[in-house]
């Protein structure tokens, strides 16, 4: 019923307040821009490898024949950068800002620590200002030719989420989680802000799943047992992958390297992005 009338809304003729449909706040890209998907990368915590899953579906992507980029919009907390071995400052002609390209694959890349002087300079700023950088890389970047753009989002459910959800046309977000139970509640507070906003969930991708003894091939589950199946189930969603803990994959990471992994983990997921 809305607030201006005082009857029941949905059996009149009336086009009171409460009828209209609901106003679109997404902002357009850059006019030079192309961008075909956008799929959002969430966890409901830190410290379960959103970065890196970030990273390694925009390499399987490419590694597919498809031109990806990867919008870092984990403002106070950017590691995209360094897994690709990018530093320095972006580019800013009389067009606008120009993403970084990795060099082996030429995933393009838009991280805060490319506006910094010094890339370990701490970003200390307010959530709306924090809100509307993530609104600049969508609309001032110049996102030529990108089939897949993924965009790496910092934990929970505050500013960057809601903008990125209301301003950007996201085709889909796959969720990050580890083995602990305790993650099953976060998961779902994730889950249901983006179905609150209309937000297609693809599905689940569990990392830090096991790791493989490298004398006799045992799986050590170092986080207990896995509760991702009973968490997707719970949501009705897929378990997209389950990710291991590998050292070399830690060691290409620790060197900008990301691109030199030659694992693919994330085949499930590439498969059902071409079908979006």
């Amino acid at each position: 019923m809305s607030e201006a009338c005082s009857h029941d809304c949905s059996s009149c003729q009336q086009n009171c307040d409460s009828r209209k449909a609901p106003q679109d706040l997404r902002e357009k890209p850059h006019e030079l821009s192309r961008i075909e998907k956008v799929i959002g990368v969430v966890s409901g915590k830190g410290g379960v490898g959103k970065s890196l899953v970030s990273g390694l579906l925009a390499v399987a992507m490419s590694k597919r024949g498809y031109h990806a980029a990867v919008l870092d919009a984990d403002i106070t907390g950017p590691s995209i950068p360094r897994l690709f071995g990018i530093h320095g400052r972006a580019v800013v002609d009389e067009l606008g800002c120009w993403p970084a390209e990795t060099a082996k694959l030429g995933v393009k890349i838009m991280s805060v620590n490319m506006l910094l002087d010094n890339e370990t300079d701490p970003v200390v700023w307010r959530g709306p200002i924090i809100a509307g950088s993530v609104k600049q890389f969508w609309q001032e970047v110049i996102w030529q030719d990108v089939d897949y753009m993924f965009v790496d989002m910092p934990p929970g459910t505050g500013d960057v989420p809601l903008t990125v959800f209301q301003s950007l046309p996201v085709d889909g977000i796959v969720v990050v989680t580890s083995p602990q139970e305790l993650v099953g509640m976060i998961v779902s507070k994730a889950v249901k802000m983006a179905k609150m906003m209309n937000i297609p969930v693809l599905g689940v991708i569990e990392n830090m799943s096991y790791l493989t003894c490298p004398d006799c091939g045992k799986k050590i589950k170092l986080y207990g047992e896995s509760h991702v199946d009973e968490i997707a189930a719970k949501e009705k969603l897929p378990v997209l992958a389950k990710l291991p803990i590998d050292p070399a994959l830690t060691a290409l990471c620790d060197q900008g390297r990301l691109e030199d992994f030659e694992g693919d983990w994330l085949a499930e997921t590439a498969e059902r992005l071409k079908n979006l």
